[in-house]
């Protein structure tokens, strides 16, 4: 046994040659295509229309929906690979797709067959945009805190309420939303889960909200005053919703620790790149011991974050979900800081041209601002990895 892991095989990551070949495109895609339009987009808040249409041709939307949906039928690793690499030069492009999956994810693992032809195919083409709306104004890393109503009426539910911090909320075509089915004292029992349409009367998008990073993303506040829902559109068992969004969470979570390595691998490529090029006292800042001490503290960062990140992901594909879910929380705290440290690290070697917006820096210590909250904050995740240590080795809960 390795501890606290059943055996060596746990600790596995396994990465073949397609992998790698998609890495390549992904790469070679980023750097041709997108890379052009990021300061651009990120001012006007807007992901251009001819990069969402290009991503097609790599298949980005559908990545791990199965082929006869229209995906591409690959695993959990596609989607950090292409998440990493997006990250590293556009992390709201990466967010904008994040939403896209766990929609598609959630109605494939939990939906009727109905709900899995009806709107999989639309993400997974790109002809339409995805939202998942849980949180409220109330309810962030509570789940169970939802006051957002759905009454059972005849053959719909009529659902009440408010959802706050929506990621592309505002362009969304389609919905998942959760919302109470029975009373507040049941707490988590009483979720569940729905797709809703942007043009189900009665639903509202109230206002787009100006975020400090990732400003591209869309994050929206949503109102739903009486929608009407056809039955059809619960997701999976009334009551479960609960269930269904934190598993949607903990699907989303390494990928949110992917974004944090790609955004962590960029603040480390400009550290080495301007510690070569800076000359100062006759000599490459390269050359002096305390730079030299930066850029092996951020190497082990950021290495050590991608090794957990797709240890976790390697976890996720095998469908070991205990072992998976804490180490996803692991890997999310631990590679969203360390970004943070490494882009801190390079941003005092570039001395005044460090907080200057032209290096690209500053954007970064934003964006992973973001992606310490999101996707449950890191104190819970920090908690989450304890409790888990503490219940599965030592029987304590």
């Amino acid at each position: 046994m390795v501890f606290p892991f059943r055996s060596l095989e746990d600790f596995k990551i396994e990465i073949n040659q397609d992998h790698e070949l998609f890495r390549e495109s992904m790469k070679e895609f980023m750097e041709k295509e997108v890379r052009q339009h990021v300061e651009k987009g990120e001012n006007s808040g807007d992901i251009p229309k001819e990069i969402k249409e290009k991503s097609k041709e790599l298949g980005l939307y559908g990545l791990d929906m199965p082929e006869k949906y229209g995906g591409q039928g690959g695993n959990y690793i596609y989607l950090l690979i292409a998440t990493e690499e997006m990250s590293r030069v556009w992390p709201s492009m990466a967010t904008f797709f994040l939403i896209n999956w766990m929609f598609s994810n959630a109605i494939n693992k939990f939906g009727s067959e109905y709900l899995k032809e009806k709107y999989i195919p639309d993400i997974v083409s790109g002809k339409k945009v995805a939202a998942f709306a849980n949180t409220e104004p109330g309810a962030g890393t509570d789940v169970a805190g939802i006051q957002s109503v759905a009454k059972k009426i005849d053959d719909h539910y009529v659902i009440t309420g408010k959802k706050m911090f929506i990621t592309n909320g505002d362009i969304a075509d389609y919905y998942i939303v959760t919302a109470r089915t029975s009373s507040e004292e049941k707490r988590w029992k009483g979720i569940s889960m729905f797709v809703i349409e942007k043009d189900f009367p009665g639903f509202k998008v109230e206002s787009r909200i100006s975020t400090t990073g990732l400003k591209a993303s869309h994050t929206a506040e949503l109102s739903l005053n009486e929608v009407k829902v056809p039955k059809e559109n619960l997701v999976g068992e009334e009551g479960l919703g609960f269930k269904y969004a934190v598993a949607s969470f903990d699907y989303a979570r390494t990928i949110v620790s992917a974004q944090a390595v790609g955004i962590g691998q960029a603040a480390l490529e400009k550290l080495l790149e301007y510690s070569l090029q800076r000359t100062s006292f006759n000599q490459k800042l390269a050359s002096f011991q305390m730079v030299q001490q930066k850029i092996s503290e951020s190497m082990a960062d950021i290495y050590s974050s991608r090794l957990m990140t797709y240890w976790a992901g390697n976890l996720y594909v095998e469908g070991k979900e205990d072992d998976y879910v804490s180490v996803a929380s692991l890997a999310k705290f631990f590679s969203t800081e360390a970004a943070e440290r490494t882009i801190l690290r390079a941003m005092t070697v570039h001395g005044g041209y460090g907080v200057s917006v032209s290096t690209g820096l500053e954007r970064m210590l934003r964006d992973i601002q973001i992606l310490k909250t999101y996707e449950g904050t890191n104190d819970i995740q920090r908690l989450s990895a304890a409790k888990y240590m503490l219940k599965k080795v030592y029987g304590f809960s």
